[in-house]
């Protein structure tokens, strides 16, 4: 019954939100989890992918980019790309 009241709230909590802060919180989400991803940059016409495998993105909010390690080229990169502009994507299972 406790989980049923909780995750009632939590569902009324996160329906009250407005596009904008529900984003947010799908963002932050995506911080933490570990998997293949395919994460990518689009400005105008202008776009670039990566996947990330077996590993995370990291959002850092305050700063308004995410960071990830991928592989190019059999070299290890570090990219930054810019919140408002990135997509990612679960690929896999």
């Amino acid at each position: 019954m406790n989980k049923l009241i909780m995750l009632s709230a939590a569902l009324l909590l996160i329906s009250g939100c407005s596009e904008e802060q529900q984003n947010k919180f799908s963002r932050l989400g995506v911080t933490w989890l570990e998997g293949d991803y395919k994460v990518t940059f689009s400005e105008g016409s202008h776009q670039k992918s990566w996947v990330v495998k077996d590993g995370k993105v990291t959002a850092e909010p305050a700063k308004g980019y995410y960071y990830f390690w991928t592989n190019e080229a059999g070299k290890k990169r570090y990219v930054q790309t810019p919140i408002e502009r990135t997509y990612i994507e679960q690929i896999g299972d």
